[in-house]
């Protein structure tokens, strides 16, 4: 097959191997850091975690990359990309150090909330750096495979590093802090890899000097400005982003009814209760890595817009004709088939913004990628606060997602007739 003979060129391509293995290890630690936040945060016996306060937490960790995104374009399109990878996994390597000190401890809630702040705070200039510096390693022709493949496959790193994060806090006697530990070595291991990349190849091409730190503030807004200012010009791309927008909102809300349901719908002990969502999300995960498969060819089949008018309208049919139900078995079958949507959807919106995006501007536009998405699960999460019952089953929730994968779907549709469609 094509897809395979293309496959195995790209992994020949050395700095692709070395930059995928910088984001598996990345995004490894990530998952057993959240795996560990989600344990010691809902999942501890002594908690009795609402929906509001589900919300809260979300809000706490992710809306302030709000603020840390723009700043992380700037400074992405100025410093040289492979010392963001460097430096950012060392400073979450000893940040996640701090973390497990203080779950040990007994310290106001607060602080154990800015400690892990600062952890994912980190996070929003490493993986707006990698899908910046996809194009340095990868050629044009591939580079929807290489989307297929790289964030995919750090979403399932991802998912391995919860899975690795189970077993290790099973062994430890429920020990998130252990978990946590697990984390920083996995950073410090991401770090060490990236020194493996020469230090100029990932860019930018910059046309100045790197931007200094003190002047950064002053910056900052002229070259957000310039960044939106770019992407409104760039139709595709702001679609794509908007829809992609939407499809994270309502993975979002799924994701924190998935959560109540798990916590208390379908089980009585907080240790069940987890096992249940590790298993719903390696089984989006498992959608994930079938997205990556057929993406490229769907592509190729349908266009960049069409596949993500597919994955969307898809979705609008199959979330509520298994979610409805609230059953075990169909909401893990509808953990597979959105997750397979919304990561087709996924890579589809990259490798728009990463071909209609200029190379000087790339940085800013991930980074207000980056922001749009997080804002969009913060703000699932606070209606899901406002919708979910205490066990989880809501009926206005599932409907409503389901008319916003429609609309979408119908959205993209318009917009594409009014244009050429994407090869």
């Amino acid at each position: 097959m094509a897809v395979a003979r293309d496959l195995r060129i790209l992994l020949r391509l050395r700095n692709f191997r070395r930059l995928l293995a910088v984001r598996l290890l990345s995004q490894s630690a990530d998952g057993v850091y959240q795996v560990a936040l989600a344990a010691h945060v809902v999942f501890s016996p002594e908690r009795q975690a609402s929906a509001g306060a589900i919300a809260s937490a979300m809000a706490v960790l992710l809306l302030p990359y709000s603020l840390v995104g723009p700043f992380a374009g700037v400074l992405l399109d100025r410093w040289p990309r492979r010392q963001v990878f460097l430096h950012g996994n060392l400073l979450r390597a000893a940040l996640a150090c701090c973390t497990a000190l203080l779950i040990l401890s007994s310290v106001p809630e607060w602080l154990f909330y800015v400690s892990a702040l600062c952890v994912t705070a980190v996070n929003r200039f490493v993986l707006a750096g990698l899908s910046a510096a996809l194009p340095r390693v990868v050629d044009a022709d591939r580079l929807v495979l290489a989307n297929s493949l790289s964030p995919t496959a750090g979403t399932l790193a991802a998912t391995a590093g919860g899975g690795l994060a189970f077993a290790v806090r099973l062994l430890a006697g429920d020990s998130d802090a252990a978990v946590v530990l697990l984390g920083a070595l996995l950073y410090l291991f991401s770090a060490l890899v990236s020194l493996t990349l020469p230090r100029k190849l990932l860019g930018p091409d910059a046309e100045e000097s790197p931007l200094r730190l003190r002047a950064a503030l002053s910056t900052t807004a002229h070259g957000l400005v310039a960044g939106m200012r770019h992407l409104v010009d760039r139709r595709e791309a702001g679609r794509a982003l908007l829809a992609m927008t939407v499809l994270r909102f309502c993975y979002g809300a799924l994701t924190v009814m998935v959560l109540m349901l798990c916590r208390y719908a379908w089980s009585d002990e907080e240790s069940e209760g987890l096992a249940l969502l590790g298993l719903a999300l390696g089984l989006s995960a498992a959608g994930f890595f079938v997205a990556a498969v057929v993406t490229p060819w769907a592509v190729g089949r349908f266009g960049r817009d069409g596949w993500i008018i597919v994955c969307a309208g898809g979705a609008a049919v199959l979330e509520p004709a298994l979610a409805l139900s609230f059953a075990l078995v169909p909401m893990m079958v509808a953990a597979f088939a959105l997750g397979m949507a919304t990561q087709g959807s996924k890579i589809a919106t990259d490798t728009v913004v990463q071909t209609a995006v200029a190379d000087t501007y790339r940085g800013r536009v991930f980074s207000l990628y980056d922001v749009l998405f997080n804002v969009a699960f913060v703000g699932a999460a606070a209606v899901a606060a406002l919708v979910l019952p205490s066990d989880g089953r809501s009926v206005p929730l599932v409907a409503g997602v389901a008319v916003l994968y429609a609309a979408v779907a119908v959205a993209m549709l318009r917009g594409r007739q009014t244009t050429a469609p994407a090869s």
